[in-house]
């Protein structure tokens, strides 16, 4: 539906991603006479758990992408602007055209920052000479160029420090990658390196003997603790900082042919200068409820929220309908019913054909959705390269985002 001149609503939902879409259209199931306006200025709407597969040349990038207006829910309103300040004592957001518009409930799912200026030479290195994200929009296609490309030389592949969106998606990149070399009988003459900024593998320790077979396989040189600071692309030179305990700082300069960027990601700058943010800069809510601890009348899902959970669409899944009932409840002057567990999914791409499907909540304590004889998820499987490959994407545009609630109940 298009604007309307009326700037009051029963609730403003600011953003019109997979949060901001998903719970729209979760309350509107529930409740159909809400007054609800999304706020987002993007016309395009991007599956972005799809760009890694466009990576590997298993999805093409058009796939991916749907107009915004048709998957705005029946019944609310599009406000195609910007957020420029958020006013929670007054109960409004401001627009980027100067416009306010109040609501009695707002939800935030801005998402979040991906702050590629922070590592030195690699805005203006995107795209070229050999360097390659999937992370950005439309530069997918780019890293599969490159992947098909190379016959030999030295392959980079980098993960920034925690938080980021996707954890799993700088291994995704690597291993199929390198499943394709080793199909294409040029793996042993290329050296891959995945120098991950952080101290482990992968966040949850059960996943990682699985993951670590599959580093063997790929003779891949595993370095920790190693954060990308600096790109010359025109030398192919990758500059690498690494702290010791004691906080002093070590630089190493690695040689690529080609190297695949996980850029560092923050909450956005809107949200870090507004009262919601904590002292990070996210949503500052209680992880049970996913309402905010100052403003009753705010609740947050997705990226940007200060819940300690893995950074996925599969997350938003599960918050959207704890989001609904939790707002709706809240209009009603009733007790929060809905607790979130910190659920996530990460299926890792392991090879083309096999996903190691990590899933798991709070503290890391997995949440399986299948039985092991479907699924067993600590082990590489066909099963979730199909749930992957076939499944998930219509989950996404067909459930997510219509207020079909498939496996979405708390546990």
């Amino acid at each position: 539906m298009a604007e309307s001149a009326k700037s009051q609503f029963e609730i403003v939902i600011v953003g019109g991603g997979a949060g901001g879409i998903g719970a729209a259209a979760s309350l509107l199931k529930r409740r159909p006479g809400l007054k609800i306006a999304i706020v987002e200025p993007r016309d395009a709407h991007f599956y972005q758990p799809g760009w890694t597969m466009v990576g590997a040349g298993i999805f093409s990038f058009e796939e991916t992408k749907r107009a915004e207006e048709p998957l705005i829910p029946r019944g609310a309103t599009w406000v195609r602007s910007a957020v420029t300040s958020f006013s929670p004592d007054t109960n409004e957001v401001v627009l980027d055209d100067g416009r306010r518009i109040g609501y009695s409930v707002l939800i935030a799912a801005p998402g979040l920052k991906l702050d590629w200026d922070r590592i030195s030479g690699l805005q203006d290195a995107l795209g070229k000479d050999g360097v390659a994200s999937n992370y950005k929009e439309g530069l997918a296609p780019y890293t599969w160029e490159l992947v098909k490309a190379m016959k030999k030389g030295t392959a980079i592949f980098t993960m920034a420090p925690m938080p980021i969106k996707c954890a799993g998606a700088p291994q995704k990149a690597l291993y199929l990658s390198c499943d394709y070399w080793k199909r294409q009988s040029v793996l042993k003459d290329i050296d891959v390196w995945f120098c991950n900024a952080n101290a482990a593998l992968f966040g949850v320790a059960d996943y990682v003997p699985a993951l670590m077979e599959y580093i063997k396989a790929y003779n891949v040189h595993l370095e920790l603790g190693e954060n990308l600071v600096a790109i010359d692309a025109k030398a192919k030179a990758a500059t690498f900082e690494k702290k010791a305990a004691d906080g002093t700082a070590t630089r190493t300069v690695r040689k690529f042919d080609f190297i695949h960027v996980c850029p560092p990601q923050g909450p956005l700058d809107v949200v870090k200068a507004s009262p919601l943010g904590n002292a990070a800069g996210w949503i500052d809510v209680n992880q049970d409820t996913m309402q905010h601890v100052k403003y009753a009348n705010v609740f947050a899902l997705g990226d940007a929220a200060s819940t300690p959970n893995a950074k996925t669409a599969a997350a938003v899944r599960k918050q959207t309908p704890i989001v609904a009932e939790n707002v709706l409840a809240f209009l009603d002057k009733g007790a929060l019913p809905r607790k979130y567990t910190g659920y996530g999914s990460c299926p890792l791409t392991v090879e083309r054909g096999k996903i190691v499907f990590a899933e798991f909540g709070y503290g890391g304590k997995l949440q399986p959705t299948f039985p092991k004889w479907a699924i067993d998820g600590l082990k590489p499987s066909r099963n979730a390269w199909f749930l992957k490959e076939r499944v998930l994407p219509m989950v996404y545009w067909d459930f997510l985002l219509k207020g079909r609630e498939w496996l979405t109940e708390s546990r």
